[in-house]
């Protein structure tokens, strides 16, 4: 009997092409395996073959999403896969998102399993978990010997055609679906020796686990605004004409600071969005829509504040993983507290 048919879809960076510098490169494909496919392929092959490669630039599918899909799911049809894996992606936010987007569309589209692994952090994750079987994979390609193994092991399943298990048997994010099942104890009974084991300092597992909020306790108002030096910062993506630094238009790995002391209004001449996830003709226009520097101007000449801070910072919010946005924060707060800011106004879209 034939092997079961896999196609692949991997990045520009484990597709051995380059990194950031060949993040627009457009679809292209390869016959058998490539990079991160050889310990998938071989954690799979008594079951299955990888029969082609699809490689794909992050920036690229991001920036093109429906014609790369387009052209992408046309290469997936031509070697009539039996079962579609993307990534693993780890952390790597737009790689994520790309993963999720085409194994999706694949999924609803050709009627085929698809399987993903991602970092739970990783936005791909989050927008995706609940229509893709996504392995939890460790933050970085330094867990893929931990990655693969899962993830062939589900994706054996899949080609089998077995039931998948739960998300903690199956190590894949919980898509949030419940099953009801006859346990021999009684949930009564089950309680209480959790509570026991909690009050003895023991282990248990919670049948119900919770949502873990990020809650920030807010600070005091200011009590004296006309004496106060205030900062803007964005995730709207407003950046100087050109974007000097490349901050990325989807899932951000940067973050920009640049110098607004001679500037009294942005306009189309002197800054743009590098923001993919809004209509950007306006903010491309006038600046100022999302980085509001010139009322912040009349405060300042008015009285009404003390002082507007000679940097602002600036990022992509869309799709940003949400411990990227922590280390941003973590990292460039440290200078405005060193220059003497006494609060700062956050824009977003």
């Amino acid at each position: 009997m034939s092997k079961k048919r896999v196609v692949h879809y991997i990045n520009q960076f484990f597709g051995g092409i380059g990194g950031e510098e060949k993040a627009d490169i457009k679809p292209e494909v390869r016959e058998g395996v490539v990079g991160p496919g050889m310990a998938l392929q071989g954690a799979i092959k008594e079951e299955a073959e990888i029969v082609a490669t699809i490689i794909c630039g992050d920036s690229y599918f991001n920036e093109n999403v429906d014609e790369a899909k387009k052209v992408i799911m046309e290469m997936v049809k031509k070697y009539d896969a039996d079962l579609f894996v993307a990534g693993p992606a780890f952390n790597a936010g737009r790689y994520g998102v790309a993963c999720g987007t085409i194994a999706e569309a694949v999924k609803k589209e050709l009627k085929i399993p698809v399987i993903s692994g991602m970092y739970p952090e990783n936005p791909g994750a989050d927008m995706f978990k609940k229509s893709v079987h996504i392995i939890e994979t460790g933050n970085s390609a330094a867990q893929m010997r931990k990655a693969i193994p899962a993830m062939a092991n589900l994706a054996i399943k899949m080609l089998k055609g077995e039931e998948i298990s739960s998300p903690a048997e199956d190590k894949y994010i919980s898509m949030g679906v419940r099953k009801n099942y006859f346990h021999e104890t009684r949930g009564s009974q089950r309680a209480v020796d959790m509570l026991m084991n909690k009050l003895a300092g023991e282990e248990f597992v919670t049948e119900f686990p919770m949502p873990n909020f990020d809650r920030v306790d807010p600070l005091p108002a200011l009590k004296d605004l006309s004496n106060a030096k205030i900062a803007l910062v964005t995730s709207g993506g407003i950046v100087p004409k050109g974007n000097p630094d490349r901050i990325e238009s989807s899932s951000a790995s940067k973050y920009g600071k640049y110098d607004i002391a001679d500037f009294f209004n942005l306009d189309e001449m002197s800054h743009e969005t590098a923001h993919g996830g809004y209509d950007p003709i306006y903010a491309n226009t006038d600046a100022d829509c999302v980085l509001p520097v010139d009322v912040m101007r009349d405060l300042e000449n008015e009285g009404k504040i003390g002082k507007l801070h000679r940097y602002f910072y600036t990022t992509t919010g869309n799709g940003t993983a949400v411990a990227s946005s922590k280390a941003f924060a973590e990292e460039f707060s440290k200078e405005l507290l060193a220059d003497g800011v006494d609060a700062v106004i956050l824009t977003s879209t």
